[in-house]
């Protein structure tokens, strides 16, 4: 019984035993299980860099589980820690957001709770992004949520990529420039909407097409050889032609950045392309207007100067001669006035083409401003061959120019010659020196040509000390009215007076008024001096008919200038009203240039002084270019015999005939005939038995100071009959 009981006792060991080892075997195996879930657990945490997480909505308990990022996974072991921690604070401008997902899955209207929004974990002002997806695990006996798990992955640097990356494609789409990005065989990947304006190509037409899409076919266009430096260097920027897709050629600024990989090779490029076509043009016109003339096209100052002075050297090396030949358009100023800037601008284009013409196009034109050009007349073989070349450009100016609806308009140039190296060696010098001459040119009756001499510098320096004294000649009272009697052969009397100005001054004594007239005329200083003529004229006037001498008239000369630039008529109102003189005694004299320069503005001035009663007399007429047809339709009343004609009578059948033709053809259009220059009896005699009206000169008397005049006028004057 006992060897049974023990039989028994041994059975059940050995089964407790058996059923221990398969326990320990099974637990063993549970454990490695677990070991290897948790192990997955780790590495999947991990690797995904999820956080897990577990709340209970009751009590508020946050649990959560992360992997210990302490050890690399290297195998040496990674440690899942769970750990209790506070509900992070929710960024104020997500809690609305977050509330209201929670609420949608809380309520079932969702199945996840899913957000993304920004949270403090630390409590220490450091938001970060946060994306949550979770749902509920358990819930109480009356359904209602009871516990949330899931998910926490912080995406703060994702988002900033993302970020980064809207910007950067934000920025690419709103360059101006186009940008390209090309594979390594220079296949077009990825282009920018500006890619499309510059080019003409949609980003469909050009991705997968070679970047030989753009060749131009110049020679500095993008040829294979530039295609292999693209491929071989890492940056390269240059400028090349290409071709828009509508066939039109645009010059493109050019800058490549290759994309290496590690082992050095360019699997990408980036290429950006601006159009600087416009520019380049524009860099061009800036370059050719630093060198040339807008206006005329000729070169200006600027180049003038350095074709100058290269043609000096030349001429030193190779023992030559050059010219600089100043021209200055005579009364220019007069067209500009009276037809306006753009008909001007018409005669300088036409006048820089006849000098052109007329010099030949191996020497150089330029414009210097104005109506200023200068000439440089390079190998010459003889220093006379300058004059030669002045007086082939005035024979260009002989036929009129033509401008359209305003007629032929007649125009000559003034010229200044200066010689290498007769004169000057410097370019500076010489151009200075052709301008002093010029100025005589115009000195000497206009319309010639004068060499330079060492004599015109003082001729020119006495020129620039007037001109600077004329500014001030009214403020120091140094000018005055001199006066010469006409007298009427009909009448047999003195019946007016001829103003004439002089100007005194204590540095160089009485200045010739065709000195100082042209220098007021060129300064517009005339205007002012003319008023003052006007005014102290008809004061004087006005004192002697006070004085008994009633009826006398008084002539005043009137300079074109003031014709064309100023507001005659009203002065001459304002003038006669100041002085209470009667406008009947008062006449205006022009000279027949004057008039003629330019008749259309000239007439209705001329009839505007009509209309007030003032007479209006031709001055020097027969020396001008006078057409009969325009002075028929002027409003004159008196035409005056130049002296050159008088002068001669009765010794010459040529001014002989040119007077009596006068006489009779002033009289034909009802104008009063009055002969200058009178200083003989004989003179006399020709012109009363010719019919003349009245006569002025020395044989009557000369220019007189006011009070000696105002005696001569009460005196009769007796000429023999």
């Amino acid at each position: 019984m006992t060897a049974i009981l023990m039989s028994v006792a041994a059975g059940l060991l050995l089964a407790v035993l058996l059923l221990l080892w398969h326990w320990r075997r099974s637990h063993a195996a549970q454990a490695a299980i677990l070991r290897a879930r948790e192990e997955h657990l780790t590495v999947a945490l991990w690797g995904s860099g999820e956080r897990f997480w577990d709340f209970d909505l009751a009590r508020r308990d946050l649990h959560v589980l992360d992997c210990d990022e302490s050890e690399l996974p290297s195998g040496t072991g990674l440690s899942v820690t769970s750990r209790k921690m506070p509900l992070p604070a929710v960024h104020p401008q997500d809690r609305r957001q977050v509330r209201r997902r929670l609420r949608a899955h809380l309520r079932g209207r969702e199945p996840l709770f899913t957000s993304e929004h920004r949270v403090d974990l630390h409590g220490d002002g450091h938001w970060i992004w946060t994306r949550v997806r979770g749902r509920t695990v358990e819930r109480d006996a009356r359904g209602r949520p009871r516990r949330l798990a899931g998910t926490a992955r912080d995406t703060t640097a994702s988002r900033h990529a993302d970020a980064e990356r809207r910007i950067a494609s934000e920025v690419l789409r709103s360059m101006s420039e186009a940008v390209a990005v090309l594979d390594h065989d220079l296949y077009f990947v990825a282009v920018n909407p500006a890619f499309t304006l510059i080019t003409g190509y949609s980003d469909v037409e050009a991705l997968g097409r070679p970047l030989s899409l753009l060749d131009s076919g110049r020679h500095d266009g993008l040829p294979g050889a530039l295609r292999d430096e693209l491929a071989r260097r890492p940056q390269w920027q240059g400028n090349v032609w290409m071709t828009r897709r509508d066939g039109e050629e645009i010059l493109c600024q050019v800058r490549h950045n290759g994309i290496g990989d590690m082992a050095g090779e360019f699997n990408f490029h980036v290429v950006v392309l601006s159009d600087i076509t416009e520019q380049k043009r524009a860099e061009q016109e800036l370059r050719y207007l630093a060198n040339y003339d807008a206006l005329t096209s000729l070169p200006n100052r600027s180049l003038l100067s350095d074709r100058l002075a290269r043609a000096i050297v030349r001429a030193r090396r190779e023992g030559g001669h050059v010219a600089v030949l100043f021209l200055d358009l005579d009364r220019f100023k007069h067209v500009n006035d009276s037809l306006g800037h753009a008909v001007g601008d018409r005669v300088l284009r036409a006048a820089a083409e006849r000098v052109q013409r007329a010099v030949g196009t191996q020497h150089t034109v330029a414009r210097l401003g104005g109506d200023e050009f200068t000439v440089v007349l390079e190998a010459l073989a003889a220093p006379e061959e300058a004059e030669e070349a002045a007086r082939r450009v005035l024979e260009a100016f002989a036929e009129p120019l033509v401008c359209g609806e305003h007629g032929e308009i007649t125009i000559s140039p003034s010229i200044g010659i200066s010689l290498f190296p007769g004169h000057a060696n410097a370019p500076t010098e010489l151009i200075k020196h052709a301008d002093t001459a010029m100025y005589q040119a115009k000195s000497a009756g206009r319309r010639t040509w004068q060499v330079y001499s060492a004599h015109m510098d003082e001729s020119a320096r006495r020129r620039a000390t007037l001109s600077s004294l004329l500014r001030r000649v009214l403020e120091r009272g140094e000018l005055a009215l001199v006066y010469q009697p006409r007298y009427s052969l009909h009448e047999r009397r003195v019946v007016g007076v001829e103003a004439l100005l002089r100007w005194r001054n204590p540095e160089f004594g009485l200045v010739p008024p065709d000195q100082f007239i042209p220098l007021a005329e060129d300064t517009g200083l005339i205007l002012e001096i003319g008023e003052w003529v006007l005014k102290e004229a008809c004061t004087v006037l006005r004192g002697w008919h006070e004085a008994g001498l009633d009826g006398m008239r008084m002539s005043v000369n009137v300079s074109a200038i003031q014709l064309l630039r100023g507001d005659l008529a009203a002065t001459l109102a304002r003038i006669l009203d100041e002085t209470g003189v009667a406008a009947g005694l008062l006449e205006l004299e022009l000279t027949e240039s004057a008039i003629m320069d330019n008749v259309g503005r000239s007439a209705g001035v001329l009839h505007a002084c009509r209309a007030l009663g003032v007479g209006l007399a031709v001055d020097d007429f027969g020396t001008g270019y006078s057409s009969l047809a325009y002075l028929k339709r002027l409003p004159l009343t008196t035409l005056k015999i130049d002296q050159e004609f008088v002068g001669d009578l009765a010794c010459d059948p040529d001014d002989e005939a040119i007077t009596s033709t006068v006489i009779a053809m002033g009289h034909s259009l009802s104008l009063l005939v009055v002969a200058e220059g009178v200083e003989t009896a004989a003179q006399l005699q020709f012109l009363r038995e010719h019919g003349c009206d009245e006569i002025q000169g020395h044989y009557i008397a000369a220019a007189m100071e006011q009070d000696a005049c105002l005696a001569f006028l009460r005196q009769p004057t007796l000429l023999p009959d």
